[in-house]
């Protein structure tokens, strides 16, 4: 049964050899003009973003909407100039200095109540939201659930590859983007779009291929996960 949820898309830029960082876990750069103006194309698209703590670590700053066709969309649409951009953390430990803080997005925090603990009564984030499983961890279930009834229909995932992976155990994710760029990263420890322990072949998530694009030497691949049909 399909649970009443916002409608879930990946948006991930990704080497030849699938990582979506090198082995020093840096801020993945290696996109093009091409690539970030595809994913400020999807942001703007949404009523909300999702991305973990290290995502943010990684960079400092989220992606903001800024062309002015997609912003007048947006204001046509009767939505706000930017979506909100949601940071999930289990610990909540978040640099209050980085710009992030400083830019001109709604903030939200989804973390547990040991994570809230440091941010409430502050003024980085406008909600907090703390849903937790009986084992003490984020239920990404409840929280999907509850963005619903706050009128969140469609939430873009932005990394990183543990929390994609949590997702797709989950049965959360109903669309993915990749963009394949045209660089080798290699390294064992380097990062993939799904991090976890895996899945055995038979139970893999399967996906539908809807779209192919090339521009210049990247490959925009869009997929959306198959489900028995109801």
């Amino acid at each position: 049964m399909v649970q009443h949820r916002p409608h879930t898309t990946v948006v991930l830029a990704m080497s030849a050899d699938g990582k979506i960082a090198d082995f020093r876990r840096s801020p993945a750069r290696f996109g093009s003009k091409a690539d970030k103006a595809h994913l400020e194309k999807q942001i703007a698209a949404s009523d909300a973003t999702l991305f973990g703590a290290g995502t943010l670590r990684a960079y400092g700053t989220t992606l903001t909407v800024s062309h002015p066709t997609l912003l007048q969309n947006r204001t046509k649409a009767g939505k706000s100039t930017q979506p909100v951009h949601i940071v999930i953390t289990q610990s909540g430990n978040l640099n209050p200095e980085i710009h992030f803080f400083q830019q001109p997005v709604p903030r939200w925090l989804l973390t547990t109540t040991a994570g809230a603990s440091f941010w409430r009564g502050r003024s980085e984030f406008e909600q907090i939201l703390v849903f937790e499983t009986p084992q003490g961890k984020i239920d990404l279930l409840a929280t999907l659930q509850h963005l619903a009834l706050l009128h969140i229909t469609r939430l873009v995932i932005l990394g990183g590859g543990e929390l994609v992976a949590s997702m797709l155990e989950l049965d959360l994710i109903d669309e993915l983007w990749l963009t394949v760029c045209p660089l080798i990263l290699a390294g064992a420890t380097a990062p993939t779009p799904a991090e976890s322990t895996g899945f055995p072949a038979n139970l893999a998530p399967r996906l539908e291929l809807l779209e192919v694009n090339q521009v210049d030497q990247e490959v925009f691949l869009h997929y959306r996960l198959q489900r028995p049909a109801s």
